[in-house]
């Protein structure tokens, strides 16, 4: 449906709903959201009560009830908030640990067996991968970072060879940061082992070149602490959550190392946490949960869409996807019922996205609504005109002016979040702002975002297919012939028989074809008419 509002019935109201949070050097317009005037009269009582929840998980009240969890990401960057002074104390001397180390690194204290370090391999997944590679996307410069960042953030090997690829001899000169909270995520175990097996073949201590980021009493930390080789330890807490821990260890130490500004990139988040602390509708974190909420009729039923017009920003969009989705992607509520929360989360950049999906969200089926992000700094040198009077970045601005006015014309909502510029002080602030609208938004559903049962089940479901795998692979071995004899192959039917799994044939397929499709496993497949009638043997 089209909009129906003129020009200056829009600039009406644009003053009314457009804040500007001098402090912040942000604006916030809601404004081509439709929500009715009595919104927020409406939903008053649960806006009252996510305020008084917020409130008491900041003082340390359990607020991840399913785990028995307090969740403190939030006195990060306030420590003084935290409620003993023992969370204090550790807050601010882990801050002072990180700094130390960089500098220790920096000035070639400490150094890999090529000399002072060079480069940075982070080796983990989801938060502890995420949240870094976006800070360091959108605050990195390669002319000034002391280090050059990469990442081991996945379980699969091409990925691996190629990132390792790209450091190429100089991993000799690599500090690996190996980042898991249990110490057992197998993604980020068997990125350590792969890393180690890559400096065991250059004849190097993996060791003499790793930190490891995690919980004390974990299996990586009684590693680290087994082996003094290991350059140093930080902290992880039950209390922050991996998609809530960029301003914890997981996110600054590799930020410091790479050379950005940490201390204003905390104040920042501390300063956006000050704003949004605030128990009124002037509130930017609330004002965005609302407009969630209203958008999906508080049952997520529109998509998110994030667009900013920023390179740098670029993955904002992916570190969101984490935050928000995994947070409220619940099937219960607080209460037990079945709800199947959510929202989901897709972008990417503009104006590349002028050129990608925009057809569709002004044209195509109505199920989403966009959150423009808008950068007033262009750049940090002069710029060159493209016209007279014009220059690139005029360009960038009517892009993301015009979408967003082509989007309102045809009936598709939006908001827009303007920054000044992307500095470790703004991405702070963008950080703390979509942290707290999604604790915001869990209150009015009545969900708890700070567990996440279905990615523990996805864990679960991948270790009785790995155990599956090793009764297949056993068979297969057991059955193993010098020679190929197609006449003594077997099946998935047969193989599911033997080891008494028939109800997993197709798994067992899938399983045997990745075998066959690795020649280092030695598993010959014979070509079928049809699945069924594939066979497999192992040939030694």
């Amino acid at each position: 449906m089209k909009s129906v509002m003129n020009k200056k019935q829009l600039w009406e109201r644009f003053q009314k709903y457009y804040k500007e949070y001098i402090s912040l050097g942000m604006g916030l317009d809601i404004s081509r959201m439709n929500f009715p005037e009595n919104f927020f009269d409406t939903h008053k009582d649960l806006i009252d009560k996510a305020f008084a929840n917020m409130n008491a998980l900041e003082k340390g009240e359990i607020a991840n009830p399913d785990e028995n969890r307090r969740v403190g990401h939030y006195w990060l960057r306030a420590p003084e908030l935290a409620p003993t002074e023992e969370l204090q104390k550790e807050i601010k001397n882990t801050l002072d640990k990180i700094l130390d180390f960089a500098d220790e690194v920096h000035s070639g204290e400490l150094e890999g067996a090529g000399g002072p370090f060079e480069n940075i391999l982070l080796i983990g997944i989801g938060g502890s991968a995420l949240g870094p590679q976006f800070v360091s996307r959108a605050l990195g410069n390669p002319s000034t970072d002391q280090m050059k960042v990469f990442f081991f953030d996945n379980t699969d090997p091409d990925g691996m060879d190629r990132t390792l690829a790209e450091i190429g001899s100089d991993l000799d000169v690599t500090l690996c940061v190996v980042i898991s909270k249990s110490g057992g995520t197998k993604e980020t175990r068997n990125g350590m082992l792969e890393a180690k097996a890559a400096y065991q073949k250059r004849g190097l201590c993996f060791e003499d070149h790793a930190v490891a980021i995690t919980m004390e009493g974990s299996a990586l930390y009684s590693m680290a602490a087994e082996n003094d080789c290991w350059l140093e330890t930080f902290p992880m807490w039950d209390w922050v959550g991996g998609r809530t821990s960029e301003t914890s260890a997981v996110g600054l130490l590799v930020a410091a190392l790479q050379g950005i500004d940490i201390e204003d990139m905390l104040a920042g988040a501390a300063a956006c946490d000050a704003v949004t602390r605030q128990s009124s509708m002037d509130n930017p974190a609330m004002l965005l949960a609302l407009m969630w909420y209203y958008a999906g009729s508080g049952k997520g039923l529109k998509d998110m869409v994030i667009l900013p017009y920023k390179d740098r920003l670029e993955l904002l969009s992916k570190y969101l996807q984490q935050l928000i989705m995994e947070s409220l992607g619940k099937a219960l509520d607080l209460d037990g019922n079945e709800v199947h929360q959510g929202i989901a989360v897709y972008g990417n950049k503009g104006s590349t996205d002028q050129h990608a999906f925009v057809q569709q969200l002004r044209d195509g089926i109505n199920n989403f609504f966009v959150t423009f992000i808008e950068v007033q700094k262009d750049r940090e040198s002069a710029s060159i005109p493209v016209e007279p009077g014009v220059y690139s970045g005029d360009y960038l601005q009517g892009f993301l002016l015009g979408t967003r006015q082509a989007l309102f014309e045809s009936g598709r909502e939006s908001i827009t979040i303007t920054i000044s510029d992307v500095s470790p002080y703004s991405v702070g602030i963008l950080i703390a702002l979509y942290e707290r609208a999604v604790g915001f938004y869990a209150s009015l559903i009545n969900i708890n975002a700070y567990h996440q049962p279905g990615v523990e089940a996805g864990k679960k479901a991948a270790n009785e297919i790995l155990k599956l795998k090793a009764a297949v692979q056993g068979y297969l071995i057991a059955n193993k012939v010098s020679k190929l004899d197609a006449a003594s192959a077997k099946t998935v039917e047969e193989i599911a028989a033997a080891i008494g799994r028939d109800d997993d044939v197709e798994t067992i397929f899938k399983l045997c074809e990745h075998l066959a499709g690795n020649s280092d496993r030695c598993v010959i497949r014979f070509v079928g008419s049809n699945p069924s009638s594939n066979k497999y043997q192992m040939v030694y």
